[in-house]
């Protein structure tokens, strides 16, 4: 069975003033995206939360509260991402698990070139997709127990 909207599981991680992002670098240059995938049939979101977080970053998180709904909307946002199909992202605020660390995992996704902590201080710098800098600082500075419902077309286009 196949569903016209894609389901992504996202992570949100931040430490020490910090965001911990996946680094790409593809024909768009180079950007950063939060650890994510799509959900898997069977599996819930929580679990492909869990399994982005490994697969990307090479950690074991405990998931938290929903920090963010994303929706992107091909018809609203063509000129972004191509052909990238109807999809809502699930961003959910993770905590690191003890005894774990992020690093490069062995099987890297497809032009994966790095996994880092960008100091909420230095988003601006870099290109992020979808560009939720400014809701990220937010979401830091006051954790509240709300999520946002963010369509991606209304976001500033990443210069």
């Amino acid at each position: 069975m196949s569903y016209h909207i894609r389901v992504r599981a996202c992570a949100l991680i931040i430490e020490n003033d910090a965001v911990l992002l996946v680094e790409f670098e593809d024909e768009n240059g180079l950007h950063y995206n939060l650890p994510a995938g799509g959900a898997e049939p069977g599996k819930s979101i929580m679990e492909a939360v869990q399994r982005e977080a490994r697969e990307e970053a090479s950690i074991e998180v405990e998931v938290g509260q929903l920090a963010f709904v994303t929706e992107y909307a091909p018809h609203l946002c063509a000129y972004m991402h191509g052909d990238a199909p109807h999809g809502l992202g699930m961003i959910f605020e993770c905590k690191i698990k003890e005894g774990s660390s992020p690093s490069f995992p062995s099987n890297p996704d497809l032009n994966q070139t790095g996994v880092k902590w960008i100091p909420l201080s230095e988003l601006d710098n870099i290109v992020l997709y979808p560009n939720m800098k400014q809701q990220i600082r937010d979401y830091a500075k006051h954790k509240a127990a709300r999520t946002e419902f963010i369509e991606v077309y209304k976001l500033p286009l990443n210069q």
